[in-house]
C-alpha cells in the first residue's frame, strides 16, 4: 500500500481505499491515468472494470470542477464495493459504477464474453480507460472495447490500455491498429505495461 501513499495524498483520499492487491491496478498506471485526466480534463470518461482507479479518477473530476466516470464492472461484488468508496467521498455526482454482466457478443466475426453494453454513452467519450474483462476468460478478453465503441468516441479521445507487457494485450494493440489504421500508439513502460492510443 505504501506506494499508493502518495496518490491518496495528492488526491487528499484519506479515509480509505478500495486497493485489493490482487486486482487494483499498480500505482504507476494510476497515476499515469490520473495525470491525464488533470490535465486533459474530460468530461466523459468509460472505464472498463471499476476500483481504485475509479475512486480517483472520480476525484479528479471533482478537483477539475467536471467530468463524470461510467464504469462497466461484471462482477456484483466489485461493484458494490466500489460504489461504498464512491459515497464514502460524497463523490456521486462525478461516478457511476455499473453493474454490467459478461454477456456473449460476436465482434468482428469472433465470439467474446463482454460488458452488458446498455450504460455506454452514445457520443462523447474522451477519455478510454481498459482494465477488463479478465484476461484468462478468453483469448484477446479485451479486444471488443474499441470495436464497440469507436463510434462513440470524441475526436480528441485517449485511450489507456492496462497489463501492455502481456502477450495478449500486444496482439490487442495490432489488431486495433490494424481495424483503425489512424490510432497512434505509445507505450509507458509502468510495471504492467500501458498502451495510450490516441485517435
Amino acid at each position: 500500500m505504501l506506494k499508493y501513499h502518495s496518490l491518496q495524498t495528492q488526491l487528499d483520499l484519506h479515509q480509505g481505499v478500495p486497493y485489493s492487491p490482487n486486482w487494483s491496478a499498480e500505482a504507476d498506471f494510476i497515476q499515469l491515468i490520473v495525470d491525464a485526466c488533470l490535465k486533459l480534463r474530460p468530461r466523459q470518461i468509460l472505464e472498463c472494470s471499476s476500483g481504485l482507479t475509479t475512486l480517483m479518477l472520480a476525484r479528479c473530476c471533482q478537483i477539475n470542477g467536471e467530468g463524470r466516470v461510467i464504469s462497466l464492472e461484471d462482477g456484483l461484488q466489485y461493484v458494490d464495493n466500489t460504489r461504498a468508496y464512491i459515497d464514502r467521498y460524497g463523490l456521486g455526482s462525478h461516478a457511476t459504477v455499473v453493474h454490467a454482466p459478461l454477456q456473449d457478443r460476436v465482434v468482428d466475426g469472433a465470439l467474446y464474453s463482454w460488458y452488458a453494453t446498455d450504460a455506454i454513452p452514445e457520443t462523447g467519450i474522451d477519455m478510454l480507460v481498459i482494465d477488463g474483462p479478465s484476461g484468462f476468460i478468453q483469448k484477446h478478453s479485451r479486444y471488443p472495447v474499441l470495436p464497440v465503441c469507436y463510434p462513440r468516441l470524441a475526436d480528441h479521445c485517449a485511450i489507456y490500455l492496462d497489463d501492455a507487457a502481456r502477450e495478449d494485450e500486444q496482439a490487442i494493440v495490432a489488431m486495433w491498429q490494424s481495424r483503425f489504421p489512424n490510432l497512434k500508439h505509445e507505450f509507458h513502460a509502468t510495471s504492467r505495461g500501458c498502451s495510450v492510443l490516441f485517435i
